[in-house]
């Protein structure tokens, strides 16, 4: 009997976890059973001291061609869209609420979920011929992994809503100029820009690195009143932090600090 092969692969290295999709036949689709895997993994990841950031990409110069369309039979005979034992499990809202950052690192087609896995990163960078689209209005659907949200969070609502009422592609340059991703890269590099960004963040206090991040995820739901009141609370966990103590004492003695996320 024959192993089923290996849908998301794992590599570790200085601190970072590389997530690679590998559904090469369906173009990196999403289907159950990889969101499911991605679901395990980031749990894990999370608890994990020695992983200070997670890139997630796609095999074969594919990011993640969206979901895969023969499973939308099971979602409409689920008694709620997108149930969450339908569609993902709790792999949205852990990636949503994931403490440390989450890099995409797309080459090829990043559509409908594939779109929504980049959109719900933290960060993404593309390779140059990358494209990128949320084209379920033209299957009789909408996004339902947050895209129509992010998208507006990400691109402002006229460039936002001209992609979800069309379905048409963008590039990586418009993707880029709209706020989609963060930067566009030579084709074949997006991962290895990645891997440098990701390993640079790794060199900086964990606990401020996740603060940080947690001040500014707080920015897209709440006012600005608000946000500012969580980010000094956050500014006082962290200069009350060893890792605080421990960049000042590292400045003064002109060394490489040795965070411990504490």
């Amino acid at each position: 009997m024959s192993t089923p092969p290996k849908i998301l692969h794992i590599t570790v290295e200085d601190h970072v976890a590389i997530l690679e999709i590998h559904r090469p036949a369906s173009k990196n689709s999403l289907n159950a059973e990889l969101l499911d895997a991605l679901a395990r993994h980031l749990a894990a990841l999370r608890d994990d001291d020695g992983i200070r950031a997670v890139i997630i990409t796609g095999a074969d110069g594919t990011f993640c061609a969206g979901a895969d369309i023969t499973g939308f039979d099971k979602l409409r005979d689920a008694a709620l869209l997108g149930a969450r034992e339908e569609f993902g499990g709790t792999f949205w809202s852990d990636l949503a609420t994931f403490p440390k950052p989450v890099i995409a690192a797309i080459e090829g087609l990043a559509l409908g979920g594939g779109c929504e896995l980049a959109l719900a990163c933290d960060i993404a960078i593309a390779g140059e011929s990358a494209k990128f689209a949320v084209p379920e209005v033209k299957l009789g659907v909408i996004p339902g992994a947050g895209g129509t949200q992010r998208l507006v969070g990400a691109a402002g609502k006229s460039k936002a809503m001209a992609m979800l009422l069309s379905g048409d592609f963008r590039t990586a340059d418009q993707a880029c100029a709209a706020g989609l991703i963060a930067e566009t890269v030579p084709d074949g590099q997006a991962l290895a820009s990645a891997r440098a960004l990701a390993q640079r963040i790794a060199t900086n206090s964990p606990l401020a690195v996740a603060l940080a991040k947690d001040a500014a995820l707080r920015a897209l739901e709440t006012s600005l009143t608000q946000g500012l009141e969580h980010e000094k609370r956050n500014f006082h966990i962290a200069v009350r932090s060893a890792d605080c103590h421990e960049g000042q004492s590292a400045f003064l003695a002109k060394r490489a600090p040795a965070f411990t996320g504490k």
